[in-house]
């Protein structure tokens, strides 16, 4: 695994690294970006760091065991996982796998530009408040929107002395941020927020945030009816090469439930289509952090070999190929995000299996 040695210098001349879009690999290459280990300065945090690389929580803390959080220490090197084995869904719209805290999005290339796609971290619903999982799109898009808590939330906040009015307007108090874009999913937003410091975290009532300056941008690019695939893949293997390389995440204690599978029109003109650019009123009934109601409904969590199992399968359905259980079991273990090597290509499969 490659891995660039940023000097820190360039990290200080810019509050952000722009290096959240790749270019697409063709078919048959999954992996994107590469590892990178900085450099930390005096009053830097690992949270610093992540923002600044577009990395969330979770990614980095998973990345650096036994540094400290909120101290790293000048000199110290830190590993940013900028690397991805691309998610197994179409390379199309927004994907969202919420076991890597992770969105990607896959623009149609305009007329002799080169195919990208653009990941970014972001925050999910908490155990009690689960992101749904399926197929849904983007059906408005509003700058300044107001937030109208529903009564569930209001409620929460009253018993923890933080009571909450019926409307908070647009401004620094308002947990969507400056960008919202309403999902046909009653209730679910991808926004902004103005707790930076928790994206890449589960934890929010079930809407996904962004860091502003990552929503910001992407909001830019996304145009009405994108469509938008939630799935929960801690696991992801893909090839570079003639290598099969695996991502491992941990597993959600609980898993978010399935709410559709329903197509969605493909219509992304690659255009910007803003909604209402300043009317908060634009999402008064969708600007809820959640519906007013949890599900109550049990959810079967898989083995991390389960997983590997299953993208194995998928990984190989037109390629054959052979893991390195031992490799592979040891990756679990760590679950670390960091993509690894652990298979190969079978050049002949037909002759392997005779001699077998």
């Amino acid at each position: 695994m490659k891995r660039a040695i940023v000097i820190l210098a360039s990290l200080l001349a810019a509050p952000f690294v722009q290096a959240a879009t790749y270019e697409l690999p063709p078919d048959g290459i999954d992996v994107i970006g590469e590892v990178q280990t900085v450099v930390a300065a005096h009053d830097d945090t690992l949270l610093d760091i992540a923002r600044r690389h577009s990395v969330g929580y979770w990614d980095i803390v998973h990345a650096n065991p036994g540094v400290d959080v909120w101290l790293p220490g000048e000199g110290t090197e830190v590993v940013v996982p900028t690397q991805f084995v691309l998610p197994p869904a179409p390379r199309e719209g927004i994907v969202l796998n919420l076991a890597e805290y992770r969105l990607y999005y896959y623009p149609k290339p305009k007329p002799g530009e080169a195919a990208v796609v653009m990941t970014y971290p972001i925050s999910i619903g908490r155990q009690d408040w689960e992101t749904p999982l399926g197929r849904t799109r983007i059906i408005s898009k509003v700058v300044n929107p107001a937030w109208y808590p529903p009564q569930s939330v209001k409620d929460e906040h009253a018993a923890d002395g933080r009571p909450l009015p019926n409307v908070v307007p647009p401004g620094p108090d308002n947990p969507l941020g400056k960008h919202a874009m309403r999902l046909d999913i009653p209730g679910y937003l991808i926004h902004g927020t103005n707790r930076p410091a928790g994206v890449g975290m589960r934890v929010t009532h079930g809407c996904l945030r962004m860091f502003p300056e990552d929503i910001e941008y992407l909001f830019d690019h996304v145009s009405l009816e994108t469509p938008v695939r939630i799935i929960n893949e801690p696991v992801k293997i893909g090839w570079q090469g003639e290598q099969l390389v695996m991502e491992v995440h941990p597993v959600l204690e609980s898993g978010p439930i399935e709410t559709r599978d329903e197509p969605v029109p493909d219509t992304d003109s690659g255009e910007s289509d803003v909604a209402a650019d300043d009317n908060p009123a634009e999402l008064s009934d969708a600007s809820n952090e959640q519906p007013d109601s949890a599900p109550d409904i049990d959810v079967v969590v898989k083995d991390p070999l389960t997983y590997v199992t299953e993208q194995f399968v998928v990984a190989t359905s037109k390629r054959d190929g052979q893991l390195d259980w031992v490799l592979v079991e040891e990756v679990v273990r760590r679950a670390d995000g960091l993509p690894v090597a652990v298979g190969e290509s079978i050049k002949n499969a037909a002759a392997s299996a005779a001699s077998e």
